[in-house]
């Protein structure tokens, strides 16, 4: 027997509801037209809307500002005293909010990590230890997975820090401490969508980590250890020796060279430069292209001159452990392509030029 499926009327488009997303039979939605995008997408009514939102999260923060008072100390307090790591949590947009503060925080100093509430009542909670301390973000302060899992982080003994926008919720009740985040109003027109909200969380967090890592006497170079592949790191950790040209890839020619031998070698190892050693391998100057420029303005013979005549006494050179950046501002601040490198006895050991320092993303 062939059934007969039934046909739903289709409404013809005058007979459609106009508005974004509505259903129609078989399951269709329609999208915002041309027609009703342009009164939206007025240039004008744009920006007012784009200011509007700015300043509702400016004005969400900025009041912030009077809520620093003995919570946030304590807070301070509680994160210096841990012994373990801050364990960060958050559902929804919260959640995204807590990922960045754990992030934040873990490269400023204190040890922290996200665990989503979610993922702990089903087996993630083991990753939290008596020793840890938890930092729990909602709004609400009544999020069911972050309720759900409170009397096992109690149970545990971990201390726990909330932020939330209901000083009266179960969240801010339950915690050891209680920082005030809540703002008047979102900066969505619905007054729904977490925006001014979320915005203060994070500044609130970042006011924490920037606080501890004072408090900790946190340094640039602990910073880039923390970030050994960013430009920072590159400029903080590494060392001219990391970099340099050693062994036969140094330019060097003894005292006494013609100066024709000499150019042979720099163009042989192309570092627009050689060194130029004595007896005992110290340096006893430098020639450069620069150098060569000018003795050429002075019609000397290449084949007859010594390198001595002609090259640059007294020049400018660096110890092996001087920092990448520190060679770099050497190099820029006195208009040099290159540097030697000596040891304690003003032996050559390395050769370092512009060129290398790109390479290795200092500048």
């Amino acid at each position: 027997m062939i059934l007969e499926t039934a046909r739903l009327p289709v409404l013809a488009r005058s007979d459609r509801p106009h508005g974004p997303g509505v259903l129609y039979h078989g399951g269709t939605t329609r999208q915002p037209g041309p027609e009703s995008m342009s009164k939206t997408a007025d240039p004008a009514a744009l920006t007012r809307l784009a200011r509007e939102v700015l300043e509702t999260e400016a004005s969400a923060i900025s009041a912030l500002t009077t809520r620093l008072d003995g919570a946030f100390i304590d807070a301070c307090r509680l994160m210096l005293d841990c012994r373990g790591r801050v364990v960060v949590t958050g559902m929804g947009k919260s959640g995204h909010v807590a990922n960045k503060i754990a992030a934040t925080l873990a490269s400023t100093g204190t040890p922290a990590f996200f665990v989503h509430p979610g993922e702990a009542s089903h087996g993630d909670l083991g990753m939290i230890t008596g020793e840890d301390l938890v930092l729990a973000l909602s709004n609400s302060g009544e999020t069911s997975e972050l309720v759900t899992i409170l009397p096992l982080i109690k149970r545990l003994g971990v201390k726990l820090i909330a932020f939330t926008g209901k000083p009266d919720s179960t969240l801010a009740k339950i915690a050891d401490v209680h920082i005030d985040v809540s703002v008047a109003r979102e900066a969505c027109p619905l007054n729904l969508a977490p925006t001014a909200s979320t915005t203060a969380a994070l500044a609130m967090g970042d006011a924490l980590a920037v606080a501890l890592l004072e408090a900790r006497g946190f340094t640039q170079e602990d910073f880039a250890r923390s970030h050994p592949g960013g430009s920072l790191g590159r400029r903080l950790l590494l060392r001219a020796e990391d970099i340099m040209h050693k062994g036969d890839a140094i330019p060097v020619v003894s005292e006494g060279t013609t100066l024709g031998k000499a150019l042979m070698e720099m163009t042989r190892k192309g570092l627009g430069m050689t060194a130029v050693v004595d007896g005992e391998g110290r340096v006893a100057g430098i020639f450069t292209d620069g150098d060569l420029r000018r003795t050429l303005d002075k019609q000397v013979d290449v084949h007859k001159a010594k390198i001595d005549e002609v090259m640059t006494r007294n020049c400018t050179t660096v110890a092996a452990e001087i920092l990448a950046g520190e060679a770099l501002h050497i190099m820029e601040s006195r208009k040099f392509n290159g540097l030697l490198v000596i040891d304690k006895d003003r032996r050559l050991v390395g050769a370092l030029n512009m060129h290398d320092l790109l390479r290795a993303g200092i500048v």
